[in-house]
């Protein structure tokens, strides 16, 4: 299934916020030691965007027009939080010669990920890739399983580097099931907090 793509419109204000969290169990003891439980394997991401400026009539080419129709439409066709989407952070969206894994020699499938600082984590949803490489080699044999899956046709030698330039996406849905449009000018509309997170 192709997920919908959260739409880019010029009337994005700031600030924008991105927040990653992940889930732990604490069990306090009465010896002050405690004992913690990590519930994610890796973290889930909140956005919260604005939108200053939608124009509804058409009258506001910078705005882009019927821009409030385009984004009030998608948050509609999501029902709210039912639905999911594809968000593409302008900020976050590619990985270029991204080392995946190192080879086995017996484990063909690997996700892809990518690290930011000294930490690695899976991508929700690839939505293209450039290049795989092997030891250094470029390779076209090996097949992409949406969302974020490589499997090549021949499990990578023993201690082989794979690698791979690619763009990707975070599969999100709304976090709310009510979205207040404010109209503030003639044919001008905004939102604040317009918030959606990352799921798995």
């Amino acid at each position: 299934m192709t997920l919908p793509i959260f739409p880019t419109l010029p009337g994005q204000g700031w600030s924008v916020k991105k927040t990653p969290t992940f889930s732990t169990r604490v069990a306090p003891h009465s010896s002050g030691r405690e004992v913690r439980v990590p519930l994610y394997a890796h973290a889930l991401y909140q956005f919260e965007l604005s939108f200053d400026a939608l124009d509804s009539s058409g009258a506001n080419a910078g705005a882009q027009a019927q821009s409030l129709q385009t984004l009030m439409g998608f948050w509609m066709s999501c029902n709210g939080q039912l639905g999911t989407f594809l968000y593409v952070d302008p900020t976050d969206n590619t990985a270029t010669s991204q080392t995946i894994a190192t080879g086995d020699g017996a484990t063909k499938s690997f996700l892809l990920g990518r690290a930011i600082g000294g930490y690695y984590e899976p991508v929700s949803s690839v939505t293209s890739i450039a290049s795989v490489t092997v030891a250094g080699a470029a390779t076209t044999a090996y097949t992409f399983t949406a969302p974020n899956t490589l499997a090549f046709t021949t499990a990578p030698t023993s201690g082989a580097t794979i690698a791979a330039t690619f763009s990707y996406g975070f599969q999100c849905r709304f976090l709310d099931d009510v979205a207040e449009f404010e109209n503030f000018l003639s044919g001008l509309w905004k939102i604040d907090g317009l918030k959606f997170r990352q799921v798995r």
